[in-house]
């Protein structure tokens, strides 16, 4: 349900008081369908899209297969070139969408199927199963504290533990908790029942079911972000997943997070020990196309640069080698970057790929070589990070058949021309925005959200007055 408030103006020159329900969907519905857009993505650029057709008076329901919106961002510890927090940087706009007058909320959704024409689409949504009533729950965490199942954590990247019942962060938007099914004791075993006896608001579903709806709006935006390359099961050369100090880009950014699962200390995952000599390797599985990915990821460079400099901001003697192909730092400010990085934090550049990683005692053997030099190179680390290659998310294709996007061999969409029309699809009516359409980094990406935002604008302000102009 929405937020009631309180509204007093004028009707034929009398004052008058109602009630109006903000942010529900019985709100989004009051509209004409040329004032309602979806926004399917709840990351920076589903939420910048949002937030701007919201300030422009229109009815967006921000759609999101999570239970709650943030996207990969949230994860992050600090931001490229500038060292921003990033929970400094996005949380004021998770929260300002999730109060937002005209964004509706539709987490734990995935839009199911299509039909209609621009300016007037009919989208089936799948409301998935939470096992929590989030019109009585009050977001309390009491469930949260009391459960006793604990197991890997999700939003940690498997760096930390959570339990059965959680919310993906202490920031998270909506602050209402799920239930994984897997992991319930109650829903696995029948027993426990834990977060249901402690509930204060009896919100606890243990019989809830999936439910659809349909929803009708004038314009789509797709924002489905981007994940990770699956280098455990693909890349062996590189222990499989089985050396617990051998982890990838965004594990380590938990790992830096003032609210990660060491509260930013850089200690290894195998024994707790500090991290002296640590081991940062580029381009794992891009730029690879007899094996892996033929593309760039375009931002590992840059945020392995960040990732060693501020490794050393908290280990000051630790010793930081980076392998590299080539360094590619094309945006504002980013080559200074790189070269502060090597000039005032003594990090070490190897150009060069890494064969092998083994495990040697309490050692990670990183096995290479050196291109300029043409030696070989062995290094004893306590930790290795692996820039890995971003891809399309888990479901893009499947999202891309249904809205009738087009995509490439290797899952991301494609826009209608690449120069003149980049968020523009095949389809009118339905933009892309992020990095479903390409790499990006932040800025690029919350920039194309304002763009796809815009060009949905115009089209509904083009029906709006085709329809004037008929009547």
């Amino acid at each position: 349900m929405g937020e009631l408030i309180e509204l007093t103006g004028l009707k034929d020159g009398e004052p008058v008081t109602c009630v109006a329900v903000f942010g529900d969907h019985a709100d989004f519905e009051s509209v004409p369908v040329d004032r309602r857009v979806m926004v399917i993505g709840g990351g920076i650029t589903g939420i910048t899209s949002a937030v701007d057709l919201g300030n422009a008076g229109y009815q967006v329901m921000l759609v999101d297969r999570l239970p709650s919106i943030g996207g990969r961002m949230l994860q992050l510890s600090e931001t490229f070139p500038t060292l921003d927090c990033a929970q400094c940087t996005l949380t004021p706009r998770t929260v300002e969408s999730g109060q937002h007058p005209n964004v509706l909320l539709k987490t734990s959704c995935e839009v199911e199927g299509l039909k209609g024409e621009p300016g007037d689409f009919t989208v089936s949504i799948r409301q998935k199963i939470t096992y929590v009533d989030w019109n009585k729950c009050t977001g309390c965490g009491t469930c949260i504290q009391k459960c006793p199942s604990q197991s890997i954590a999700l939003f940690e990247r498997d760096a930390g533990r959570m339990t059965a019942i959680y919310t993906l962060s202490p920031q998270a938007v909506p602050n209402k908790p799920v239930i994984d099914a897997e992991r319930c004791r109650y829903l696995t075993l029948g027993k426990c029942g834990v977060c249901a006896k402690s509930c204060p608001v009896e919100a606890i579903d243990y019989e809830q079911q999936e439910s659809f709806f349909e929803v009708r709006v004038g314009a789509i935006i797709v924002s489905t972000g981007f994940d990770i390359y699956d280098w455990k099961n693909k890349m062996p050369e590189y222990g499989g997943g089985n050396i617990p100090d051998v982890i990838d880009g965004l594990t380590f950014e938990r790992y830096l997070s003032a609210s990660g699962p060491t509260a930013g200390a850089m200690i290894r995952p195998s024994d707790g020990k500090l991290v002296k000599d640590i081991v940062f390797i580029q381009c794992v599985g891009s730029r690879n196309p007899e094996f892996h990915k033929a593309y760039c990821s375009r931002v590992c460079c840059m945020y392995t640069a960040k990732h060693a400099r501020l490794y050393k901001h908290g280990v000051h003697d630790g010793q930081v080698y980076i392998f590299y192909i080539d360094i590619r730092s094309t945006g504002k400010g980013y080559e200074q970057f790189i070269q502060q990085s090597v000039s005032e934090e003594e990090i070490l550049y190897i150009r060069g790929r890494v064969a092998k990683l083994h495990r040697d005692g309490d050692k990670v053997m990183v096995q290479g070589a050196d291109t300029l030099t043409g030696k070989k190179i062995e290094i004893a680390a306590d930790m290795v990070v692996l820039a890995a290659a971003m891809v399309p998310n888990d479901g893009a294709k499947e999202l891309a058949d249904i809205l009738g996007i087009n995509y490439n061999d290797d899952g991301f969409f494609i826009e209608d021309n690449y120069k003149l029309a980049s968020v523009e699809t095949g389809q009118q009516g339905i933009y892309l925005a992020g990095c479903c359409q390409g790499i990006k980094d932040i800025a690029d990406s919350a920039a194309q959200g304002s763009a796809a935002s815009s060009k949905a604008m115009v089209l509904l302000s083009s029906v709006r007055r085709q329809k004037q102009e008929a009547v």
